[in-house]
């Protein structure tokens, strides 16, 4: 199948998988980083075709939405890579990405590291903050029904891997666990600099949040 045919066919394929998914890992969540990762990848010697389907399929089965387990979105994964008819060599690198792209806490190793993840994983940092970042940040919270902030529960920093899946703190929390620390966990050149400006963007929401909830403006 050709690389063009495929890329189009693995797009109706992940529309049609999250068609009902919530709004902050919806279609519209891949396509943005998608169009990210062929931001990234122009400054990079990458397999752009790995680069595309990781980023197609990387959050094909999340599985902060099927009861924790991280084996169903590369299972699936590579299923509809096999009834395409890709080849292992590429499966793999593909599946490898799916497995070691998430943040889990920030405290997790990856088994696994290519140009290509890091590209992808710039990609999906970039979507997960800046004014995107908090909006998908407060409907997810919102979907779990969890506080907007809550001045009497701190932020955890360097949690395990288990203890941040099993999370419930308030949505604001989530900035000082994971948003606010992607900045300097950015792989390439292109992901620092774009990070950078919706870092700033995150600390003066922050700021203005603040003043708001104390009534100070």
């Amino acid at each position: 199948m050709e690389d063009t045919t495929l890329i189009q066919t693995t797009i109706s394929f992940v529309k049609e998988k999250l068609k009902d998914a919530e709004g902050g890992h919806d279609w519209f969540h891949i396509e943005r980083v998608y169009k990210n990762s062929l931001l990234i990848a122009k400054d990079e010697k990458c397999d752009l075709l790995i680069v595309q389907l990781g980023a197609l399929l990387h959050d094909i089965a999340d599985s902060k939405f099927h009861g924790g387990d991280e084996n169903v979105g590369p299972e699936t994964a590579r299923t509809f890579l096999e009834g395409q008819g890709v080849d292992e060599s590429t499966m793999v690198q593909v599946i490898s990405i799916i497995e070691n792209i998430s943040f889990k806490g920030g405290n997790f190793e990856k088994k696994f590291d290519s140009i290509e993840l890091q590209i992808v994983q710039d990609a999906d940092r970039l979507d997960a903050i800046g004014a995107i970042g908090v909006a998908r940040t407060f409907n997810y919270g919102g979907f779990k029904n969890r506080p907007i902030y809550n001045p009497d529960i701190q932020p955890v920093l360097n949690m395990s891997k288990d203890a941040y899946k099993n999370n419930t703190a308030p949505t604001l929390n989530h900035f000082y666990e994971k948003l606010l620390l992607l900045k300097d966990k950015m792989n390439t050149s292109t992901g620092k600099k774009l990070a950078q400006q919706r870092h700033e963007f995150m600390e003066s929401f922050l700021s203005q949040f603040y003043a708001e909830w104390n009534g100070e403006k």
